[in-house]
């Protein structure tokens, strides 16, 4: 199993979207998103209501999986402040069993400014835990062992004369290991932003792309990423 070193800590990257950190027994996962869809159907487009759900279903395998003693949600875990009125009596059960497995902290995001009174837990804007700092928007100038979120990174790969195009993990680059790190997406809605967008410009040098599979997480270099197809053309843009 792949392992990705973080400003000195050792990081497991799963393929469903999370971050596993084994010396503190912490799942990380970030931008879920709940009620994403009703939003829209709110407003009038209208999406099969199931992506709850479906991040439900993800977010319990990786519990069973890694049977943590903390979550961290990175910000953004539900779409609006309206989603706790929205979401399925079924669904809101299966959260509040998953909150009683674990130790749990929502760090806000943009989206969520104060969690849902029925989902409450201990939140921060940030916080520090050892040499990772945990927080929802990156910082251009952040301290070394930054996770945060809200990008949503992908990756668009060159692979054998064919392209693919993934959620991934945005890390920096570094002979001694990485200094920081973007987390993908784990709602089932969420689109993605190419790691090659000027949105990461700021953040890192050369990105390396830890990218979703199936089976595993890969990481891609600089030299095997391709920017998105915005109008017909190459662009930078999603």
């Amino acid at each position: 199993m792949q392992t990705i070193l973080l400003n000195g800590e050792i990081l497991t990257p799963d393929p469903l979207g999370a971050a596993y950190w084994a010396r503190e027994e912490t799942l990380i996962v970030s931008d879920l998103h709940f009620e994403k869809g009703s939003s829209f159907a709110a407003r009038g487009v209208m999406l099969p209501p199931y992506d709850t759900r479906t991040t439900l279903m993800r977010l319990g395998a990786l519990i069973r999986k890694f049977a943590p003693k903390r979550v961290i949600s990175l910000g953004d875990a539900f779409h609006d402040e309206e989603a706790e009125t929205r979401i399925d009596e079924d669904d809101a059960a299966t959260l509040e069993a998953l909150m009683r497995s674990a130790e749990w902290l929502w760090i806000l995001g943009n989206h969520d400014p104060e969690p849902p009174i029925r989902f409450s837990a201990p939140c921060e804007v940030e916080t520090q835990i050892g040499a990772l700092t945990f927080r929802h928007e990156p910082e251009p100038r952040a301290v070394p062992g930054e996770i945060a979120g809200h990008l949503h990174p992908c990756a668009r790969v060159i692979s054998e004369g064919r392209t693919l195009r993934r959620r991934c993990f945005a890390v920096s680059s570094g002979n001694g290991g990485a200094d920081r790190m973007v987390m993908p997406a784990m709602g089932a809605y969420t689109g993605g932003l190419n790691i090659l967008d000027r949105a990461f410009a700021p953040l890192f040098a050369e990105p390396v792309a830890w990218v979703m599979g199936v089976d595993g997480v890969y990481p891609i270099l600089l030299d095997n990423l391709a920017p998105d197809i915005v109008g017909g053309a190459l662009g930078r843009a999603v």
